[in-house]
């Protein structure tokens, strides 16, 4: 593989995996003038995107198989099309029943990106060079956050909301000309695999009998969970709470998308000296700690909107470090079942990020506590997940101890 090539490969890996962050991050400044449109709230309008994460998490467990059984690309051509289609939907909805519904449809087409994106790192790369493959495509990924909500927020005030949906559906349509002219195929389809409900899951069953992908999938799966909380609460917190325009909005999203972008790079040199477990162990110690920090000091009042941005700042620096390397570490052990494990990875992600997200909303109290006591939850919860797998996979490898932190 050339040079230019890799790059190609990557970028077009990265463009997959964009597009559900880009159909989350770019409606966000958009949330007050939905609400007002469609004569409901933004709490209300908050559900639309807990929708998506959930369509999200169950169409990966779906797109899993079909990616092993039929090869990449076909459930990829099949995906996207139903996501366009659902873009368009969404575009000309006038309730926020159909919303919801259009966004479902919507993630039920685009997570295929996430799963094969996922896959075909698995396919094209070696496994020595996994983790760095991924911190490259959480790189891609990290810059959607700094131009899809600062995008949104212009798009909203220029020509209306609806017009977000009609550009999501656009970039879809070059996204599927790339994938067309410039993706390798990857591995190839297999037909021995069944896709009868019984083998699917026992399919899925194999994946989960691994204690490292349990650990390091359900640590990596909650810790990560902390920024769909973040997603979730901060149209509210920012817009309502402090008052902040649609455009500043989008300013402060990117501003902290940096935040999740730096230690992409950070983590090239990382693994040059330490292993992927041990930056997860140290990071989630990290950002536990601050979590906590978080949570007390806007209990105590301590933060006003600068505080505050700063903190979550601080958070969301170890988001750029967790991510890429549980997910490397999850996908290690597999090849054949490679797209099963990607879809039970990112579905466990998703449906956490569901769950956090629609909490953060039940619990709306016209404070930042939501948000920020969800965050801190997902920190502390993996953390503890981790310690428990590390030991049972030390138990299982006949180590005595697992490998130590940073």
């Amino acid at each position: 593989m050339t040079r230019k090539q890799h790059f190609v490969i990557i970028l077009i890996l990265g463009t997959l995996s964009t597009i559900s962050p880009f159909s989350i991050d770019m409606y966000l400044p958009g949330f007050p003038a939905i609400a007002n449109d469609l004569n409901t709230t933004i709490d209300k309008v908050q559900f639309s995107l807990t929708a998506y994460f959930f369509g999200i998490a169950a169409g990966q467990l779906l797109y899993g198989p079909l990616l092993d059984r039929f090869g990449r690309k076909m459930p990829l051509y099949a995906g996207l099309g139903l996501y366009l289609l659902a873009s368009v939907g969404c575009a000309f909805t006038h309730s926020i029943e159909m919303l919801v519904l259009m966004r479902l449809l919507q993630a039920l087409g685009g997570c295929v990106g996430m799963v094969a994106a996922q896959a075909l790192v698995r396919d094209l790369f070696p496994v020595s060079n996994i983790a760095q493959v991924f911190s490259l495509l959480t790189l891609v990924i990290a810059v959607s956050p700094m131009i899809a909500p600062t995008v949104g927020g212009y798009a909203t005030v220029a020509f209306g909301w609806h017009s977000i949906f009609l550009i999501l559906a656009g970039i879809t349509v070059l996204i599927l000309v790339a994938v067309y002219y410039a993706l390798p195929n990857g591995r190839p389809a297999d037909p021995s695999i069944s896709l009868r409900p019984q083998a699917v899951l026992g399919n899925f069953f194999t994946v989960l009998r691994q204690p490292q992908f349990m650990t390091y999938a359900f640590a990596g799966g909650l810790s990560t969970a902390s920024s769909f909380a973040y997603i979730a609460g901060s149209p509210d917190v920012f817009m309502n709470l402090y008052h902040v325009s649609e455009q500043q909005y989008g300013w402060i999203f990117a501003f902290l998308a940096i935040a999740v972008l730096a230690p992409n790079q950070l983590n090239h040199v990382l693994l040059k000296r330490f292993s992927n477990e041990q930056i997860v162990h140290t990071t989630l110690i990290y950002q536990s700690a601050v979590g906590l920090i978080m949570v007390f000091g806007s209990w105590a009042g301590w933060f006003g909107l600068t505080g505050l941005l700063g903190m979550l700042f601080l958070f969301l620096l170890g988001q750029g470090l967790v991510g890429p390397n549980s997910s490397a570490l999850s996908m290690m052990p597999f090849a054949r079942h490679a797209g099963s494990a990607a879809a039970l990875m990112g579905s466990l992600r998703m449906g956490f990020g569901a769950l956090v997200s629609a909490i953060v909303s039940l619990m709306h109290n016209g404070t930042a506590l939501p948000m920020i006591g969800m965050m801190t939850f997902c920190a502390v919860g993996g953390l503890l997940i981790l310690l428990i797998g590390e030991r049972a996979i030390a138990h299982r490898s006949g180590s005595v101890t697992p490998k130590a932190a940073l």
